[in-house]
């Protein structure tokens, strides 16, 4: 069985400090005269239902509000990794990793040594308290109870020493990235291969206007606003951030809602998230809350990180929690507002709304049994493909590399479609399926309903199934900014305006062409 491995933390953070937090909400933008009617059917999941469904494992509660790094621990197959050695070392080197295979080994090798003899000394502790239950000389009493006590002892220290080691395995331990599928081309993202390309690239009889100029032209959005305040040059976010403005914002209204409704035709229930979450949840979904080029914002004096992604808070949905068979997959298609660093980025594809800090984003989220993963694989990748086929883009689907895949992933398909302005391809979305490399982490299983009864005839929690990790994907239905990019450049015309793909026309009153401003 394919076991999930782990990614690592580092010991820097980018902190920022937030006197108070807005209350982020998403209401669908219905016009008073619109022709667009919502999907009304039913929800392919109860939620209420679902909730009966699930035994939430004991945890221990986490200090409140005392800026305290979580600890915690993942369900890692250590005997796994020792009797694969060779392989996860290939799988290292193939995915560029700087974990430390011999050192997670050694350790792992020195823990059972250690719980071996911590073994052994509570069992003399143990025999020498059942030899003081009976009647005894008052001498030989007294020499029970000093070789109890030394005995003691020396089983506290043992046991701080294994929790000690424990925590180093544990650290190392979390650096292997998860395995990768056998059809993952090898090497850097340049060895990435074409899975599918759709349509063609427009052809333009006049000059082509990146999505800056038209934007300006048609005043959809500000960049200089976000970055400074004009009057008194004054800061009011930075770079990197934006407003958007007039049909711009209807744009990403309508992306927003079309993507939610076309996603659940087929099946996912719709969420808001958290947009503020614990730095542990962060860790055990394979993020780096810390680092110097860490993507993720941390908030000072606490525990708390801003999500970069929805992935984050709908993976820690089900933590620490055995999921009825019954109900699987779970599929969940969640809306939220995304805050990243961009740390290290530079170059060309930073211009406008290409690299930014905040942005809103449609998330697609499944959990399932571990043999259907590589199934609904393929049905997230088919719906992205839906969907920009939909809104009529030239796009390309790619098998990552592996030296391109994150730790979480043991395949990733990324799409990336034509963009006019830049004169290339630029990625919109990503698929990823994580086998149960986050599940490990965040505690998710599932007991098997098929073989819950074993043969023998007591009736006892004995004859359950023992419960399995579920497996994890995720994927991208809609990066608002990049579909924005994509739209207002493939679809500019001569005289500056920009029409409306008729799927979100809808969506937008009925809107049909973002039309330049009379004076």
């Amino acid at each position: 069985m394919m076991m999930g491995l782990l990614g690592c933390s580092c010991p820097n953070q980018t902190t920022l400090k937030l006197s108070s937090i807005p209350t982020f909400s998403f209401l669908p933008f219905l016009f008073k005269n619109s022709t667009f009617s919502f999907h009304k059917s039913p929800l392919p999941r109860s939620i209420k239902a679902l909730s009966s469904a699930i035994v939430r494992t004991a945890t221990p509660k986490a200090p409140q509000d005392q800026g305290v790094k979580l600890q915690w621990k993942a369900t890692v197959d250590f005997k796994w990794i020792k009797d694969n050695k060779e392989a996860v070392a290939a799988n290292l080197r193939n995915r560029n990793s700087d974990a430390d295979l011999d050192l997670v080994l050694h350790l792992y090798d020195e823990m059972l040594t250690l719980q071996k003899e911590v073994e052994r000394v509570r069992g003399e502790r143990n025999a020498v308290a059942n030899k003081m239950k009976g009647k005894l000389d008052p001498s030989e009493r007294q020499r029970l109870i000093e070789e109890g006590k030394n005995l003691k002892e020396g089983l506290a220290a043992l046991e701080d020493d294994l929790v000690e080691l424990n925590n180093k395995l544990q650290q190392e331990a979390q650096c292997i990235p998860n395995m990768t599928h056998p059809d993952v081309p090898i090497g850097g993202e340049d060895c990435s291969t074409i899975r599918k390309m759709v349509g063609s690239s427009p052809n333009f009889s006049f000059p082509v206007r990146d999505h800056v100029q038209l934007g300006k032209e048609l005043d959809l959005f500000d960049f200089d606003a976000a970055a400074e305040e004009m009057d008194a040059c004054l800061e009011v976010s930075g770079s990197k951030f934006y407003y958007l403005k007039n049909e711009a914002v209807l744009l990403e209204m309508a992306l927003v809602n079309w993507t939610l409704s076309e996603v659940m035709k087929r099946g996912f229930t719709p969420l808001t998230t958290p947009e503020i979450v614990r730095s542990s949840v962060v860790e055990k979904c394979g993020f780096q809350p810390r680092g110097s080029n860490t993507q993720i914002y941390s908030i000072d004096d606490s525990d708390q990180c801003l999500i970069g992604t929805a992935e984050i808070p709908v993976g820690g949905l089900h933590m620490d929690s055995i999921l009825s068979d019954s109900f699987l997959p779970l599929k969940y298609v969640a809306f939220s507002h995304c805050f990243r660093t961009e740390a290290g980025a530079a170059g060309t594809a930073t211009r406008g709304l290409y690299r930014v800090h905040q942005f809103s984003k449609v998330e697609m989220f499944i959990f399932c049994r571990p043999e259907e993963s590589e199934h609904y694989h393929q049905e997230l990748i088919k719906i992205e493909e839906d969907l920009f086929s939909s809104l009529g883009l030239h796009f390309k689907t790619l098998d990552m590399a592996s030296a391109d895949l994150g730790a979480p992933a043991y395949r990733k398909f990324d799409v990336e479609a034509w963009m006019p302005g830049l004169e290339r391809f630029g990625e919109i979305s990503s698929a990823s399926n994580c086998t149960d490399y986050q599940s490990r982490r965040l505690g998710i299983r599932y007991r098997p309903s098929s073989e819950a009864q074993v043969t023998s005839g007591k009736k006892s929690k004995g004859n359950l199934a023992p419960p399995q990790f579920v497996h994890t994907l995720n994927a991208t239905a809609c990066a608002v900014p990049r579909m924005i990019i994509c739209l207002l450049e493939n679809y500019q015309q001569e005289d500056g305006s920009v029409l409306i793909p008729e799927p979100l026309r809808p969506f937008m009153g009925g809107l049909s062409v973002i039309a330049t401003k009379s004076l």
